[in-house]
């Protein structure tokens, strides 16, 4: 029997190199494409997107983002209910505390001050949950491109729950504590928008990433998956025909995001319910 030792040295060559061109495709190929998503706003994609207090604490997270001007911005939170916040003063303060204490509204009560890239936010908007200032919707905006891939301005946001009133450890100014359930609050922001019909588009763009044990300023505790969720507004306040549906992330990062749910079974929403 011949053996052709050119043949058989050639198989044992094909071997390694199949799994070779295996791992190349499956490593630079496929798995870059499940996790890879549309960069709409490349300039944003390298920033640190967690804000700071005036001390430089690490504060809450950027969360979400919004795409328009600054009156589509105010247009489209007239429309899904929700109010600007006053400025910080003496009056605003003691009236935010009769509101807690009286149970008396204060639709417009103001929110403390962030910063994000060292800039304090320049609008914030808020939603009572109640009759109270104590319980509410909060989202602190900055602008942070003029014009951006749409030509339109773009807009981060911090958006979280306020579930009571209490002072800051810092300064003894009244403040509030936040519900950990961060992303709750981005999810029903967005939707809130949608609904009203102001918003044309969403997607995702990369955040902080999942944290499971972050602590804003004020040290209340928070949980994320670490993405941020981008709305592109309608203009001039038109209300669209009708809701836009989400551009969906990649597998992985869905998989990542149930991974990541999966992993705080602990937690509480805002009613306290398991």
């Amino acid at each position: 029997m011949n053996v052709d030792p050119g043949g058989l040295g050639r198989r044992y060559l094909l071997f390694p190199a199949a799994v070779i061109a295996c791992y190349v495709t499956i490593s630079y190929l496929i798995l870059p494409a499940t996790w890879s998503r549309i960069e709409h706003e490349r300039g944003l994609s390298h920033r640190p997107m967690l804000t700071a207090t005036a001390q430089g604490i690490p504060g809450g997270p950027i969360n979400v983002g919004l795409v328009g001007s600054r009156e589509d911005v105010v247009s489209a939170f007239h429309a899904a209910g929700w109010y600007p916040a006053d400025p910080i003063t003496l009056r605003t303060s003691a009236e935010i505390v009769g509101s807690v204490l009286f149970d008396r509204p204060y639709k417009d009560a103001p929110v403390s001050p962030l910063f994000f890239e060292g800039r304090r936010e320049d609008l914030a908007f808020e939603k009572p949950d109640g009759v109270s200032a104590d319980r509410r919707q909060h989202v602190r905006l900055w602008l942070v491109l003029e014009n951006g891939a749409d030509a339109r301005p773009v807009w981060l946001g911090s958006a979280t729950f306020d579930e009571g009133v209490t002072l800051s450890r810092d300064t003894g100014q009244v403040t509030h504590k936040i519900a950990p359930n961060i992303d709750e609050e981005r999810d029903q922001l967005v939707d809130g928008l949608n609904q009203a019909q102001m918003v044309t588009g969403i997607y995702q763009m990369r955040g902080i990433g999942p944290t499971l044990y972050g602590r804003n300023g004020e040290g209340d505790p928070y949980y994320t998956d670490g993405e941020i969720w981008v709305a592109r507004l309608v203009r001039r306040g038109n209300k669209a025909d009708e809701v836009a549906t989400a551009l969906p992330p990649p597998a992985l990062i869905q998989i990542k995001d149930a991974v990541f749910s999966w992993a705080t079974p602990g937690h509480t929403d805002r009613s306290g319910a398991p």
